[in-house]
């Protein structure tokens, strides 16, 4: 499974790409145009989340996979749409998808993550969130990766991402949702260091257009 961080929240993970913030993110590699995939997953309609999902699932013919509300609203813009609630799984090709709590904020249904599964392998978009207890029982998924942002001011910064990591219980992690904007910044080294000295859990840093085989 090849995992490629697009910068900021947005992962292309194989056929499946969730939060694409694209065309207005100074730190993606590419442009919407150039995106290929067969699904869209968004963990909220929050401008730097929702980004260009629509025009990419137009160009690709790709099934949008959110919140109920959410993809309710997408699907009258001509896109095919999945709309879950928290619970599932559904079955989505050869994907399992589930949603699972986030806190933060939305206008459309309530913020969520994604547990993704396919190939054996289970990974964990935590979307914008800050740190809660619950998080305990996403681990329980047996996480062989997570995604969780550590920029702060509108998520977890970096001690509160370690502390989630020590919760989840993830084979390895990557770092989202930093130095986009000034407001958001933080340091992904540190955020290393602690979670390899305090935890089991391997760290991957990547350059946005980088990517980490699963």
């Amino acid at each position: 499974m090849k995992i490629t961080w697009l910068g900021h929240a947005a992962f292309l993970i194989d056929d499946l790409i969730i939060d694409p913030f694209i065309n207005g993110n100074p730190s993606s590699p590419v442009k919407a145009n150039e995106i290929k995939c067969k699904y869209v997953c968004v963990t909220h309609d929050h401008s730097d989340h929702l980004g260009d999902a629509v025009e990419i699932a137009k160009k690709n013919n790709a099934t949008f996979i959110s919140i109920f509300e959410l993809a309710s609203d997408v699907s009258e813009k001509g896109v095919k749409t999945v709309g879950m609630n928290i619970g599932g799984p559904a079955n989505v090709g050869e994907w399992e998808i589930r949603l699972v709590p986030a806190t933060h904020s939305s206008t459309k249904g309530s913020p969520i993550g994604f547990v993704l599964k396919k190939d054996g392998k289970t990974i964990y978009h935590a979307g914008d969130t800050g740190l809660f207890m619950d998080m305990m029982l996403i681990g329980e998924y047996k996480l062989d990766l997570a995604l969780v942002p550590i920029g702060g001011y509108y998520v977890m910064d970096t001690e509160q991402a370690l502390e989630s990591v020590k919760l989840l219980k993830p084979h390895s992690v990557i770092p989202m949702h930093y130095n986009t904007w000034p407001v958001i910044k933080a340091d992904p080294q540190k955020f290393k260091k602690l979670v390899e000295e305090q935890t089991g859990t391997t760290a991957i840093i990547l350059k946005p257009g980088e990517h980490f085989n699963l």
